[in-house]
């Protein structure tokens, strides 16, 4: 399997509003489901209701978005694997945003989605372009650290460990503990922990 992700290159959603928390992106109703197969319908849906069509993951030109363009500390609240999953179910496979809850970032970077942080102002320049041209395409470099939409490229910010385990293909601590099984095999061995130690080898 090929984790590398280096680049994302998809038509994107504006979500406009500053400390959108975990409880309003699944509500808590939601955290009784067995699998996240089927998040992607409770994904906001109360902000959703409220807003009868009007939300933007229900307008038809963000339809297919796989970029979600977010404000300030997006992720707040509650530590839920479930925000994440719903979004991912939903379609989302990166984030631009001012700034990401600390719990939210560290299961978005489980999971394969990058999420990067740029200026205010960048942000909102961002937003309205998608607004005004919901088509564009909006591409995101991990490697050069930028943004692009059009003619518009802006610079954005990730921590250099998290940049190269995306570009190396690294976050994937499940696939790399599979795709390294004999040497984890071998070393578990070795432990003085001898009944689980022959157990793992077998």
């Amino acid at each position: 399997m090929v984790s590398e992700v280096k680049q994302i290159s998809s038509k994107a959603v504006p979500l406009i509003g500053n400390d959108i928390d975990t409880d309003r992106i699944i509500p808590a109703r939601y955290l009784k489901a067995i699998t996240f197969d089927d998040l992607k319908e409770g994904v906001f849906v109360d902000d959703r209701k409220a807003l009868n069509g009007e939300h933007p993951f229900d307008q038809i030109p963000y339809q297919g978005a796989n970029i979600l363009i977010v404000n300030r500390n997006f992720g707040c609240g509650s530590s839920r694997e479930h925000a994440p999953q719903a979004l991912a179910k939903w379609g989302i496979k990166a984030l631009i945003g001012e700034s990401f809850a600390e719990i939210f970032f560290g299961n978005c970077v489980a999971m394969g989605i990058p999420c990067v942080i740029a200026e205010g102002e960048v942000v909102k320049r961002l937003q309205e372009l998608v607004i005004a041209h919901p088509q564009e395409v909006v591409t995101i470099d991990l490697e050069k650290l930028q943004v692009q939409i059009s003619n518009f490229t802006a610079a954005v910010v990730m921590s250099e460990g998290t940049r190269s385990a995306f570009i190396a293909g690294t976050w994937d601590a499940c696939g790399q503990l599979v795709a390294n099984a004999e040497q984890v095999k071998a070393t578990a061995a070795k432990l003085p922990y001898i009944a689980w130690g022959n157990l793992v080898a077998s």
